[in-house]
């Protein structure tokens, strides 16, 4: 197993020789696109990972300005579109901490994400077609358990088990390794999300052996550990780290402009790719 936290399954196929089966290529203008496919649980046993798709999404750092943000919302849509069912209604769940800066990505994605479920049965009675084409969408951020007392999973099922949706998106921030892709990645998998995992608080898996849909994990690197840090510098550093140091995670000095750009950019895709039928623009204004 490796010796360093990463949620980022194209960080856990490093060194590795003999790799699943990956296509590197572009589209679009923007992102610079990798999918890992782990074809069974054999070989994501290797890796820690279950088996199934992983797409990242690597770009400039998220949290800086750009004047593309349209291409990138429009890539990132198209590849969140590619893994959701084509029909039914979809339930967005933001996890992680509000009050830690690091860990709250997903809730501030949720506060952006357009929810339409509860304007269906609103609309039967009113001749706007435009309305009656979006997607039912519900929107939830229950917080962690250390708020709650309550684990992500067991909140998410209760809600999943009343609005029934046909699949969920999990928004959470990760963890990485390489300093290169904190804060600059993107990853969305087919296998879900284990929130904590990055920093070795595993809870019960958001996936769909659990939850009865597809549910497909979101998120951005935030955090990285110092262990990491110092094997990117050498060995020699690594070796002779402070064990006290060595479960530390550290977080960019602009992590509050990095959750706030992320958030608005996986925000506009996920709209996107929910609403076909809506342009940048429109869910740029909510």
């Amino acid at each position: 197993m490796l010796g360093y936290r990463t949620d980022l399954a194209l960080e856990s196929i490093t060194g590795l020789q003999e790799k699943p089966r990956i296509t590197e290529h572009h589209r679009g203008n923007y992102f610079q696109i990798t999918e890992i496919v782990i074809p069974d649980e054999d070989a994501g046993r290797s890796l820690g990972k279950p088996a199934g798709r992983y797409i990242t999404l690597e770009s400039e750092p998220l949290s800086g300005f750009s004047d593309q943000y349209e291409q990138m919302a429009i890539e990132l849509a198209g590849e969140i579109r590619a893994l959701l069912p084509d029909h039914g209604g979809v339930l967005v769940a933001g996890l992680g901490n509000a009050n830690i800066t690091p860990d709250a990505l997903g809730v501030r994605v949720t506060e952006k994400i357009l929810a339409t479920r509860h304007l269906q049965k609103e609309l039967t009675e009113q001749d706007d077609d435009f309305l009656k084409h979006l997607r039912p969408v519900s929107v939830i951020a229950g917080g962690v358990m250390g708020q709650t007392g309550i684990e992500s999973a067991e909140f998410l099922q209760a809600v999943a088990e009343l609005v029934q949706p046909a699949a969920i998106l999990a928004i959470d921030a990760l963890a990485c390794s390489d300093l290169e892709r904190l804060g600059t990645t993107i990853q969305i998998a087919d296998t879900g999300i284990a929130p904590g995992s990055g920093v070795a608080n595993h809870r019960k898996a958001l996936n769909q052996e659990n939850f009865g849909v597809p549910v497909i994990g979101i998120g951005v690197p935030t955090v990285i550990g110092i262990k990491s840090i110092a094997e990117n510098i050498s060995e020699t550093v690594s070796e002779s780290l402070p064990e006290a140091f060595s479960g530390m995670m550290v977080t960019p000095r602009d992590i509050d402009r990095l959750i706030s750009q992320s958030a608005y950019i996986l925000a506009c895709g996920i709209n996107l790719a929910l609403h076909p039928d809506l342009k940048y623009t429109d869910v740029a204004g909510f």
